[in-house]
């Protein structure tokens, strides 16, 4: 059985919508439990307090990026 691709969108001035079968551990290698989730909005401003996860504060705090696709820099 193959897997959809995790699809990420990075939203104007907001967070990181990732979509599809979602595996996301900490950086000791503890998975979070995402039963049931089948998207999730990672906080890209550093403001949320139910980090990595989006709480909105983006909006509290004036977040501003307009990120778009350019050349990947190695």
């Amino acid at each position: 059985m193959s897997e959809e691709a995790v699809k990420i969108t990075v939203r104007p001035n907001g967070p990181l919508r990732v979509e599809g079968h979602i595996v996301l551990k900490d950086a000791d290698g503890k998975e979070w439990d995402l039963t049931g989730k089948p998207a999730i909005s990672l906080c890209r401003c550093g403001a949320s307090e139910k980090r990595p996860f989006c709480d909105g504060s983006h909006n509290r705090v004036g977040f501003q990026c307009a990120a778009r696709p350019e050349a990947v820099l190695t």
